[in-house]
């Protein structure tokens, strides 16, 4: 009980201290509340027969019924494959693209190219998704831009988003043009950490600025890469349904229909399968949290460098 008492004054003598800091963290603590763990009490109703007449408690408990019909039902294997393909796509060629981009960035030497071309890679970021939607489907009509392009090198024209062979490779490509330049914000600002010494003794030594920026460059941002591709694996089955839903129609659900768009139609759109649709995405939080572990203490193994 002393012990408690103590840890309470501690508490409060730190708080009387830094007052100001705990009041602008309050909103944030409040926000994960309400939004993150409050909703998992919902998470019960994976377990049940949920009826809204009934409520969380009165419906009945069916255990793991509605996790053995996912795993059994016809979309099961297409949805996660699909989940997995666009994820690892993302992983392969939107996670090394803005590392790629902040290194050439803080190669240049002129300052007003270098931030011409910032200006120029963020712009895409901050575009609604709607408008990015609207201007990838108009590209990709029989008349768009794409079509254009592709007609002038002597191929056919077609309705490039009806392919489901095209669906992952306009999801993927244009997914990292809309985050490279933004992405690689991050990189750019543990670029500036490096001490500029190392350079110069570098320069003094004779070595090139490819040797540079193999030796002393990414082994200043190693740390950082490791984070944030813990961070994206832990995150792997994970694909935003807004910009898909946006994208896809029923002639490409067999490369574009993935989890969290197949929770929507389920539990929104098509019928309210709310049992169902919770113990899927039930299925993929858990998913996700033992990639994130994986993650973590494979970085730890490889880079001595861990999230948590």
């Amino acid at each position: 009980m002393k012990k408690v008492s103590h840890k309470l004054s501690l508490l409060w003598l730190n708080y009387k201290k830094n007052k100001a800091i705990y009041w602008m963290a309050l909103p944030v603590v409040l926000y994960f509340l309400v939004f993150k763990y409050l909703p998992m009490y919902g998470a019960i109703i994976a377990f049940k027969d949920y009826s809204v007449g009934k409520g969380i408690w009165g419906s009945d408990w069916v255990g793991l019924q509605h996790f053995r019909d996912f795993f059994q039902s016809y979309y099961f294997w297409r949805i996660l494959k699909n989940t997995l393909l666009l994820s690892f796509y993302q992983l392969l060629f939107g996670f090394p693209a803005p590392i790629l981009l902040a290194l050439l960035l803080n190669e240049l030497r002129s300052q007003i190219f270098k931030r011409t071309v910032q200006t120029i890679s963020y712009i895409p970021h901050f575009i609604s998704i709607v408008v990015i939607c609207g201007m990838i489907v108009d590209f990709s009509s029989r008349d768009g831009l794409f079509n254009t392009i592709i007609g002038y090198f002597g191929g056919q024209s077609s309705a490039l988003l009806s392919d489901p062979a095209n669906f992952r490779t306009i999801y993927t490509a244009s997914s990292v043009w809309q985050e490279l330049g933004f992405s690689s914000i991050i990189y750019l600002a543990a670029l500036s950490g490096i001490n500029p010494e190392l350079y110069d003794a570098a320069n003094v030594d004779g070595a090139s600025r490819l040797r540079q920026v193999w030796h002393i460059t990414l082994p200043g941002i190693i740390p950082m890469i490791m984070i944030l591709l813990i961070l994206r694996i832990g995150g792997l089955m994970e694909i935003g349904f807004e910009k898909i839903i946006l994208l896809y129609n029923p002639n490409v659900y067999d490369t574009a229909d993935v989890i969290s768009t197949f929770v929507y139609r389920k539990g929104i759109s098509e019928s309210a399968e709310f049992s169902y649709t919770t113990a899927v995405g039930l299925f993929q939080s858990v998913i996700n949290f033992t990639l994130l572990i994986g993650a973590n203490r494979l970085s730890k193994v490889i880079s001595n460098t861990k999230l948590f």
